[in-house]
């Protein structure tokens, strides 16, 4: 099971840093992916983490703003988001993959080990 949190309301300019918990397995088997979901939008690939941290990849729009992270002790994986703007706006959720690539490679929702709830995260002034 994964579990996002940490959505929430904030103004642009501000930060937020999600955490993706892993349950019932090991999550350092796995490199972890994080996607969004605007309304009305496909969802779509954010960033993602090898699962020993040592590479990451992030989606034009989020590059130099977010930042992907891992501890693998306490089988959780961050997205600090800093800079948010309103087209930050979705719910996001992470993802594992018990291969390496990333989400540009991955497009299929199925392609995937699992996925979390989402959490919701609404950037508005």
């Amino acid at each position: 099971q994964l579990v996002e949190s940490g959505g929430g309301l904030v103004q642009p300019g501000w930060s937020l840093r999600l955490s993706c918990a892993a349950s019932g397995f090991t999550l350092n088997y796995y490199a972890v992916h994080w996607f969004r979901q605007a309304p009305g939008k496909e969802r779509a690939g954010v960033s993602c983490i090898t699962r020993g941290g040592g590479s990451t990849t992030y989606a034009d729009s989020v590059k130099g703003r977010f930042t992907i992270s891992r501890d693998n002790a306490t089988n959780t994986v961050y997205l600090q988001m800093n800079s948010l703007k309103p087209e930050d706006t979705a719910v996001y959720y992470c993802a594992v993959k018990n291969l390496p690539g990333s989400f540009s490679q991955y497009t299929r929702q199925t392609e995937y080990n699992y996925w979390g709830q989402g959490t919701q995260v609404t950037v508005s002034s």
